[in-house]
This record gives C-alpha cells, sequence and structure tokens, in this order.
C-alpha cells in the first residue's frame, strides 16, 4: 500500500486540541497506510519563515513549517481569506483584489513546495485539502515530482461567470490542471467547476469527470460529500446527557422547547438574515410566543478582520432589538453566545433542541446539519431545518427545506418543526440517519483514495 502523505492548512499535530471529524479521518488514514501530515503550524514567528518541526507518533510523521507575519498576512488572512473566500462563497462584493497579498500566497505555496518535494517518493499518494493551496501541485510538478496528487476543496464552486471575474483567473485555477484528482463536495460544485475549465479555463470535458487541459494533460473530477464520525457523535451526545452544563441549560429552559443554531461568526453563515427570520415566526405565529427560546452559538472568527466585527455588531443589534420587543420578564426569545462550546457538550445541546437551524447563504457541506441529526434521541427526534444552499440539502432531503432569503419561509419552518408530530418527526429522522451511518468520514476518505489511486 502506498505511503499517504496529506497536505493542509494546519496540522492536528496529537496533544493540539484541534481534533475535529476531519482531522479524526485523515488520522485514520494516516494510520492504516504509514505517511507525512505537512503543513503550517499555526505559529508566527520573527525572521524568515520556513523552520520546520517534526513530530512523530507511531507511523505518522507531523511535519510544521513556520510563518512569519508578513507571509500569514499575505497568504492566510490576506489571499485566502479576503480574495478566495467571499470568491468560492458568491460574494463578489467582498473580493479584495490585492496583487500583493497574490504574490504572498505564491510565495508560500512556493516555500511549501520547496519543503515538501524532497520528502516525497515516486510512488506516494498525495492528498492536498483546501483553496489555501490551490497551485501546490503544479509547483511540485515543476520539482519533478511525479506522484499521484489529489485536490479536495471543501468550500463551493461559484459559476464559471463569476470565477471569471477575478483578475488572472486562468493563471490560477490551470494550477488545478497538475493535481491528478479534483474532489468536491457537490455534484453542482463538479459541474460548474467543469463549465468553468470549458468557457474560461481553456479546456475541455473528454467525457463526464474526465477532462483535458490545453497542453493534452487529462484529469479526473468527482463528487466525495465529507461526513462525520456518526457513531462517535450519537455516543457523544447520548453521554453528555448528565453533564453539568446540559442540567443547568434545561432547567433555565423552564419546559421550553430549543432551537438551536450553531455557525461561525462568518457572512457567509446568513445570520442576520435567521435571526430575522426567527423574528418573523414570531410576528407570524402568535399563538407559539413564548414555547421556544433560540439559543444561537457563533464563536468570533477571523476577528481582526473589518467585515467580521461588523457583523458581529450587527448581530448584537438584531438580538437586542428581538429581545426589548417580544421578550417577557420570565422568558427572552433569543440566548445569542460568542464563545466555543467544548464539542463534547455541544452535542448535548443539539441533543436537547427540538429544531436545528443550518441556513447558510452558502455552505460547501455543513457538518453541523449531520452533527445535529447524529445527536438525536431516536425516541423524540428533533427537526433539522436546512438551507437549500448548504451542500448538506443534497444528502438529507427529508430535513425541512428553506431558502435562507426568504423570512416567511423560515418562520413557517420553524413553526413547522416545533408542532410537528412524533411520528412524522421519527420518520424523517431515520431516513437521514440510516444515510449518516452509511456515508460516514470513513467511508468519504475511502472513497476519495480508491478514486485518486485509480485516477
Amino acid at each position: 500500500m502506498s505511503r499517504l502523505v496529506v497536505v493542509s492548512n494546519r496540522v492536528a499535530v496529537p496533544g493540539e486540541s484541534r481534533a475535529g471529524g476531519l482531522a479524526v479521518a485523515l488520522q485514520a488514514a494516516l494510520g492504516e497506510r504509514g505517511g507525512v501530515w505537512f503543513g503550517w503550524s499555526g505559529k508566527t514567528v520573527r525572521g524568515a519563515s520556513g523552520e520546520i518541526r517534526e513530530h512523530v507518533d507511531g507511523d505518522i510523521r507531523y511535519v510544521t513549517v513556520d510563518l512569519d507575519r508578513a507571509d500569514l498576512d499575505a497568504y492566510y488572512n490576506g489571499f485566502s481569506n479576503r480574495t478566495l473566500w467571499p470568491l468560492l462563497h458568491f460574494r463578489l462584493d467582498l473580493v479584495d483584489y490585492d496583487r500583493a497579498t497574490r504574490l504572498g500566497y505564491n510565495r508560500v505555496n512556493e516555500m511549501f513546495a520547496d519543503k515538501l518535494a524532497p520528502m516525497l517518493r515516486d510512488d506516494d499518494i498525495v492528498w492536498v485539502h483546501d483553496y489555501h493551496l490551490i497551485p501546490l501541485a503544479s509547483m511540485l510538478r515543476e520539482r519533478g515530482v511525479g506522484c499521484k496528487i489529489g485536490f479536495f476543496l471543501h468550500v463551493p464552486v461559484p459559476s464559471a461567470d463569476l470565477l471569471m471575474a477575478m483578475p488572472d483567473h486562468r493563471r490560477l485555477f490551470s494550477t488545478l490542471y497538475a493535481y491528478d484528482l479534483l474532489g468536491f463536495q457537490t455534484r453542482r460544485d463538479n459541474d460548474r467547476f467543469q463549465s468553468y475549465v470549458r468557457l474560461y479555463g481553456g479546456g475541455r470535458i473528454v467525457e463526464p469527470g474526465l477532462l483535458e487541459a490545453p497542453d493534452g494533460h487529462r484529469f479526473r473530477t468527482g463528487t466525495f460529500p465529507i461526513s462525520i464520525d456518526t457513531p462517535l457523535i450519537e455516543r457523544q451526545a447520548a453521554a453528555a446527557m448528565s453533564k453539568p452544563a446540559l442540567r443547568d441549560m434545561r432547567a433555565s429552559l423552564e419546559r421550553r422547547m430549543l432551537a438551536i443554531g450553531v455557525d461561525r461568526l462568518d457572512y457567509s453563515k446568513g445570520l442576520p438574515e435567521r435571526f430575522h427570520g426567527f423574528e418573523r415566526y414570531l410576528q407570524r405565529h402568535p399563538e407559539q410566543k413564548g414555547s421556544l427560546t433560540y439559543l444561537q452559538i457563533a464563536p468570533v472568527s477571523r476577528g481582526d478582520v473589518g467585515e467580521y466585527q461588523q457583523l458581529r455588531n450587527q448581530l448584537e443589534q438584531i438580538a437586542g432589538h428581538i429581545n426589548g420587543a417580544h421578550a417577557a420578564p420570565d422568558w427572552t426569545p433569543l440566548r445569542y453566545v460568542n464563545r466555543n462550546i467544548p464539542h463534547a457538550t455541544l452535542t448535548g445541546f443539539y441533543r436537547s433542541a427540538r429544531v436545528g437551524l443550518v441556513t447558510p447563504l452558502r455552505d460547501g457541506m455543513n457538518l453541523v446539519a449531520k452533527e445535529y441529526v447524529a445527536s438525536q434521541d431516536p425516541e423524540d427526534p428533533g427537526v433539522l431545518v436546512l438551507s437549500l444552499l448548504a451542500g448538506a440539502a443534497q444528502e438529507l432531503p427529508q430535513a425541512l427545506m428553506v431558502n435562507p432569503h426568504d423570512l416567511d419561509g423560515v418562520a413557517d419552518a420553524i413553526a413547522a418543526a416545533a408542532t410537528m408530530p412524533l411520528a412524522e418527526r421519527k420518520e424523517r429522522w431515520h431516513a437521514m440517519m440510516e444515510h449518516l451511518r452509511e456515508r460516514d468520514i470513513h467511508a468519504w476518505r475511502r472513497d476519495y483514495l480508491a478514486a485518486l489511486e485509480a485516477a
């Protein structure tokens, strides 16, 4: 079996508290084959970027590289998060086209290629993750690397017309042609990328999923919806119910139903629209007033970026307005929390919630939707209200689907979820749960790696 080399912006080094579902899956794949996990250390250093740190755990080598402040600002805070993130989430109005950050993004990718290339063997399988590292395969090929290299994009792909709106789009996106396999979350994303290649990228579609670059080189694309560690979430949620934090939260509800939303504080998550949708629910369904409390957990991310500070201020204002207009002495309709809750506790919150609100404006997948379903009590499951614009909507059709821009639709879905009979809740939940048990995070990584080896 070939050695696996995983490359991602951040590396889940053992002992660090970053062990989400993706980290668990990648560590399992590396453990099966032996291999290397390579990426940024998460550390900023004074002086030049490039110092390598190594940590060995069994058959896995964790190799990380430090970045200096200038490189981090250009590569990560700059081009990755101020140019590519908004572009890939359909927000042309927020895209910052800055030549200097683009040069920094390329410079860091070149430095990663310089460090990684000497470590690679001809029979390695290299798996590169996400938009931070789009040009990496092309740079490795320039350094003589001939092994199989695959790429997985965790975020959505916008329409071809939006991609070509980025200056010099061909120079960046044509570097993807150097990969052997490009993996996307949904068929929609795969189709959009193929349209871009055909219309603006200079390539052609040989057959669905097989593309040809302008130089004649062929590469494959495929759909691989990422998932969760379903049995682990089930166990975690059941165990969480005895935690003091859960007992306190349930006592504070005073027998009211709970609706929950859990999202990084990001403009792609549609939180202002969701808050307004909840307000519309209170207005349109006065007979339910006082029966349900909405808890929104939104840990701050990229807090030093202006758009995120504005979003936080906007949400605080809307929450204050809703509570000012609708609260009673013994009831606060909307609880808005800006801090991280430990994941093991969070799954208990999901299990306690009659309604799960997952209404992003755009999302590659959205694993909160899947975790909410997996956390439910089989005897009394809650109802998922899910945005049509999340990748998860392609896999969980039994959720109550909403357009996050349609406030009346969101309001009515909350009301329907709060009053849905037990038999219907169970029927919807069982169908979604069956899918999540079959298509868990380990099935995802096995499918991807099998396709890459066959490419």
